[in-house]
């Protein structure tokens, strides 16, 4: 890794400083995340990183234009899309409505907050992506604030909880096979240490979830209940991404039933054509602020920013706890400059086996450590992909959700805890 200079490495970092100083900051000094376009704070931070990059600005904009180019940013903007077409058109046909009369009938009104972040810890963890959770549940969370009268802040913040409680635990999500790949152990070893660490939080969110909903009432219950099989586009896309299709696959089945039943309800072709039409358009901010913020982004890793903060925060390493704390920052901080937990991992992966080794940290730890901190950071900041999918399908602001976002700050904390308490002898664990 090359030496990078304070003032470099200060200046690569500074476009995401000015993004969260204009963003965060301002909107914490008016009281209200919807005053300052979200996406204005991105152009500013983008252009801002244009002029601080090195080079004719011919070669820095074909840096930017790079990076949100990515395949992986392409197939994103794919997922949008086939969200929204999907969320548009299940609304119109009744599907949402459907499902979440379904639900209310079935369950207390006082379970229902509950019962979502279950059930989005137990499809994340079979599907093993928090993307095709959001996807999943954001409608329904959306459409059961607005029958119960909660928050649908309050309620896309428990999707994404749990959405990132399998995101971190199950054995065929990305973030697992790269933190384990990288720290060469076994998936079942890094199962074991990331369990003991991410289940007490979850316990802690669900308490905080019953006891919050205790005095929660359906508010919204039609007279008749909804006809069942309007359920059915929704029971397709859960079922088909606990089956492990593609969610591009999830959501395409998604889009067929739902244009069959409301073909067989008397829609034309063109109205139902239509619906998806605006349901693509209301993603259309999203796609902007993604292709935005991951070229920001690029130029920030050019600029060597992202060098600058691995090669600061090991420079004076003391002790395992020490060491475990650095992995730690070191994952989250990258992951705060890339708003992507599987690239954050892969970047400091090596550091990481390099810094375990030393230390005589398990490599079955350094993996949890990885990972679980790199979800804490992606499901925390208002930037992340699946944040942004979450609150666009519910239409409110990216920041909204942060305050009721419970279990990754219990996530944080258990983190702490396991590193302040030493392991058993004997844990080495299995490096391959």
């Amino acid at each position: 890794m090359s030496k990078v200079s304070l003032g470099r490495g200060l200046l690569g970092l500074s476009p995401v400083i000015v993004f969260l100083l204009l963003y965060v900051a301002v909107s914490l000094a008016v009281g209200d995340f919807y005053a300052m376009p979200f996406s204005v704070a991105l152009l500013v931070a983008s252009a801002w990183a244009v002029a601080v990059s090195k080079g004719p600005l011919a070669a820095r904009l074909d840096t930017f234009s790079r990076a949100a180019g990515h395949s992986n940013i392409i197939y994103m903007i794919w997922i949008f899309i086939l969200a929204g077409a999907f969320a548009s058109l299940a609304k119109e046909i009744g599907a949402v409505n459907a499902t979440v009369d379904l639900a209310l009938r079935l369950l207390p009104a006082s379970l229902v907050v509950p019962g979502m972040f279950v059930a989005a810890c137990f499809i994340s963890l079979a599907v093993g992506t928090s993307v095709g959770t959001v996807v999943a549940l954001a409608p329904l969370a959306s459409e059961i604030a607005d029958s119960t009268g909660l928050s649908t802040a309050f309620m896309i913040a428990v999707v994404l909880g749990g959405a990132f409680f399998g995101d971190n635990l199950s054995f065929i999500s990305d973030t697992t096979i790269a933190a384990t790949r990288s720290q060469g152990c076994d998936m079942s070893d890094k199962f074991k240490a990331n369990v003991k660490i991410a289940l007490p939080a979850a316990a802690v969110t669900l308490l905080i979830y019953l006891v919050q909903a205790r005095s929660v009432v359906a508010t919204g219950l039609s007279t008749e209940s909804a006809a069942w099989w309007l359920v059915l586009p929704y029971l397709i896309v859960i079922g088909t991404a606990i089956a492990r299709l593609n969610v591009t696959v999830v959501l395409t089945l998604g889009i067929i039933s739902a244009m069959c039943i409301g073909l067989w309800q008397g829609h034309t072709a063109l109205e139902l054509c239509g619906f998806m039409g605006a349901g693509i358009a209301s993603m259309g901010d999203l796609i902007v602020i993604t292709l935005m913020s991951a070229g920001m982004l690029g130029l920030v890793k050019a600029c060597g920013g992202i060098e600058w903060l691995l090669q600061t925060l090991t420079a004076r390493l003391r002790g395992k706890r020490g060491a475990q704390a650095c992995i730690a920052t070191l994952v989250g901080l990258v992951n705060l400059c890339t708003a992507n937990n599987t690239v954050a991992i892969i970047t400091v992966g090596s550091l990481t086996r390099e810094i375990a080794s030393r230390f005589g940290i398990a490599p079955r730890k350094s993996a949890s450590l990885l990972d679980t901190c790199s979800c804490i950071v992606q499901c925390l900041i208002p930037y992340g992909a699946q944040t942004l999918l979450a609150t666009s399908l519910a239409g409110v602001s990216p920041a909204a959700p942060f305050t009721y976002l419970y279990y990754p700050w219990a996530l944080a904390v258990a983190v702490g805890v396991s590193v302040l308490i030493p392991a058993k002898a004997g844990s080495a664990g299995r490096r391959h």
